[in-house]
């Protein structure tokens, strides 16, 4: 996978907002960290064929909430709407997450995307 294609997926799903703010947050320290990601994340497995962006937005907010990783499933929740779920189908994920990773972690997510859903209503676009 070539880094530009693996870059525009990654502004594709985040952002360029969120994305512009990682690499000018990048030091030499992270930016083997930065690289990685751009690289094994967004260009080996987000670019696949094998799953629309709506359902690997699905499974990253899942997986999240069941990890208990409330700071990423913030970029997640809003990359989800860009992606095409609707606040339901946000919803849904995290009541199912509620039954096979533990309500303490649902909670958490539930506050989460609260907070990012209300923050997407105060400044649509």
């Amino acid at each position: 996978m070539n880094h530009s294609a693996a870059e525009s997926v990654r502004r594709a799903v985040l952002g360029d907002e969120h994305v512009d703010r990682a690499q000018a947050e990048t030091t030499e320290f992270t930016r083997p960290f930065q690289e990685y990601i751009t690289t094994a994340a967004w260009g080996a497995i987000w670019t696949r064929d094998g799953l629309d962006r709506r359902t690997r937005s699905a499974i990253t907010l899942a997986l999240l909430t069941a990890l208990g990783c409330p700071e990423e499933l913030g970029m997640h929740v809003r990359a989800a709407l860009r992606n095409g779920l609707t606040r339901d189908e946000i919803g849904e994920v995290l009541l199912h997450c509620a039954a096979y990773a533990g309500i303490p972690k649902a909670n958490t997510a539930f506050a989460v995307a609260s907070r990012v859903l209300a923050d997407a209503d105060a400044h649509p676009g």
